[in-house]
């Protein structure tokens, strides 16, 4: 994710404005790589949390307080020591590095005044908060960095502080055209990667939204392009930049649908995403990882679904591929029939031991050879050919009906898998978990509580005021369908694909064209068809829609539709909370 040297110095815009001045009233220590900081400030009490953690290392300002343990951890009584009630005076970033520098006053033991810096590195796995005097030695670290872990730096207590350089690269905010086309030809690697490998802080996002703007291809090297272009791409670049110099961010967060996809301080491009605005960069920041940590648990928790699904999925698609080749074997039986009627049509002047029968075919006029078991009679060959027809025909009708029955069998499983992927909470999984036990894909686990689960459709509004409702599973599509929809209401599901039912109230009113459409990209997008550029979509009155007798959950036929081809993004679609 973007989390790069803008966001940073967004973030380092909004706690000068926030805390500065402002004195630390509490230090906690929830986890052992985080902090949370309770700040007094003029405007209001402030929490600040810091995160050294290597998967999710984040700050940002928050209202929501975290339980601490009963023993405080060591780094967390040093700061105490030191710095509990001292006051923020400089909050800085060095260069657009992805480090935050809070120098703090506080009265040492004697009582003098004196200054301490906390900072906070932002690096990945190697993230850390570290303690330092003024004059840059380490006093402590919530993290320690020993010479057997790090070549480049050891962060330990007495060593002095200073921000690696190894990559030596240039400052985004000062460079001219001549560093700005050095740094780049000097790498043939493709221009986006040139980018955010010779300047500190700009992230792979960055550098494609700046060859985006500059409407030039990020996967050519620099060297491809002329001096003009690049100097045309270093304007894009410096007025990019010019919104970092001049403090003009705009922190925003871009949905592809409900799922949040990148967050950023300044204008990217769309992508066909929805832009959303926040106040503060520390919301986006907070917005952002809440939702993404639902989804990332949501998918952690649906692992068991998912395996079950899986594994029955494949074992049907063997006995599909089985009952396939078998079918294959069934398809010379009307050939045995010719050759039963064609025996005992020309078989009269056989002569005894005949080992085939030369007879001309009547149904193509052809001539054909059929083999005789020369044991036999030409009645008793006639029979054993309408017998082996008999057979095979059996075998055809018996496997057609098997058939017919394992690919609806996988149409369904991979219709909850569908389920699987639109699931957002766990309700949404505690009722797909019901529909496996009430398919006996499941066994039911025995407990003394009853779990309740409460869970609705998604309900959207179209822009023409058009309330529209999708299923989540195969219980809600059938529920929606069959319970709630009256017979002029209209009925919307991605054509021969795994989806979601989508009902359209019409309020006997005749739908307008957008409202359609709007309900199709809805059926496009909670569908295994999500993501595609076009999906055909069938639609009818929910009245033509019929649930055939012992049919599957979600399963439905339909015998006269309209059809629409349309994108699955459901971006500007207001949904109803």
């Amino acid at each position: 994710m973007a989390f790069d040297g803008i966001v940073v110095a967004n973030l380092v815009h909004e706690l000068k404005e926030q805390l500065l001045g402002g004195r630390i009233a509490k230090i906690a220590q929830p986890e052992a790589d985080e902090l949370l900081l309770t700040i007094k400030t003029p405007a209001g009490q402030r929490r600040l949390y810091l995160s050294a953690s290597a998967s999710l290392p984040l700050v940002y300002l928050t209202e929501t307080n975290k339980t601490s343990p009963m023993t405080a951890p060591n780094f967390c009584m040093l700061l105490r020591k030191h710095i509990a009630n001292g006051r923020i005076v400089e909050i800085c970033q060095p260069k657009l590095e992805r480090i935050i520098r809070f120098t703090i006053e506080h009265l040492d033991e004697l009582g003098d005044l004196c200054r301490k810096d906390l900072v906070v590195e932002i690096m990945g796995k190697h993230s850390n908060i570290i303690f330092c005097t003024e004059e840059g030695a380490i006093i402590d670290s919530i993290k320690h960095v020993s010479a057997q872990m790090s070549s480049v730096r050891e962060v330990l207590p007495g060593r002095p502080y200073f921000i690696p350089d190894t990559m030596e690269k240039e400052d985004p905010l000062s460079a001219d055209f001549e560093v700005f086309s050095r740094a780049l030809t000097a790498k043939p690697v493709p221009l986006a990667k040139a980018i955010y490998t010779s300047f500190t802080g700009v992230s792979p996002v960055t550098a494609e939204a700046v060859c985006s703007i500059a409407q030039v291809d990020s996967g050519l090297p620099a060297s491809a392009f002329s001096e003009d272009v690049l100097r045309h791409v270093y304007n894009q670049f410096d007025i990019y930049f010019s919104g970092v110099r001049e403090q003009k961010f705009s922190p925003a967060i871009y949905y592809e649908g409900k799922e949040p996809k990148e967050f950023s301080s300044l204008p990217l491009p769309q992508k066909g995403w929805e832009r959303v605005e926040f106040d503060s960069i520390s919301q986006v920041l907070e917005t952002y990882y809440a939702l993404k940590n639902t989804i990332t648990r949501i998918r952690q928790k649906s692992t068991d679904l998912r395996h079950i699904l899986q594994t029955a999925l494949e074992r049907n698609r063997k006995k599909y591929d089985l009952q396939m080749r078998q079918l294959k074997d069934t398809e010379n039986r009307d050939k045995f029939k010719v050759y039963g009627e064609l025996i005992n049509t020309y078989g009269y002047n056989l002569e005894e031991g005949a080992k085939k029968l030369d007879a001309l075919n009547y149904y193509n006029n052809e001539m054909v050879s059929i083999p005789l078991d020369s044991t036999k009679t030409a009645q008793e060959n006639s029979q054993r050919y309408f017998e082996k027809y008999n057979k095979l025909k059996r075998t055809y009708e018996a496997l057609s009906r098997l058939i017919q029955e394992t690919r609806e069998e996988i149409t369904y499983l991979e219709s909850i898998r569908t389920s699987l992927d639109i699931a957002m909470s766990e309700d949404d999984l505690g009722e797909i978990k019901e529909e496996l036990i009430s398919s006996g894909l499941m066994r039911r686990k025995y407990s003394k509580k009853k779990v309740k689960i409460k869970n609705t459709p998604l309900h959207f509004v179209s822009s023409d005021g058009y309330h529209m409702y999708v299923g989540k599973n195969n219980f809600q599509n059938d529920q929606l369908t069959f319970d709630f929809a009256v017979g002029n209401d209209w009925w919307f599901h991605a054509k021969q694909a795994p989806g979601s039912h989508v009902i359209v109230k019409t309020n006997g009113d005749e739908l307008p064209d957008r409202t359609f459409e709007e309900a199709g990209r809805l059926a496009a997008y909670y569908s295994s068809m999500r993501g595609v550029e076009k999906v055909e979509i069938d639609y009818v009155e929910k009245k033509h829609v019929k649930k055939p007798k012992g049919g599957k959950p979600g399963f439905v036929v339909y015998y006269t539709n309209y059809s629409l081809v349309i994108d699955s993004d459901i971006s500007g679609i207001q949904e109803i909370r």
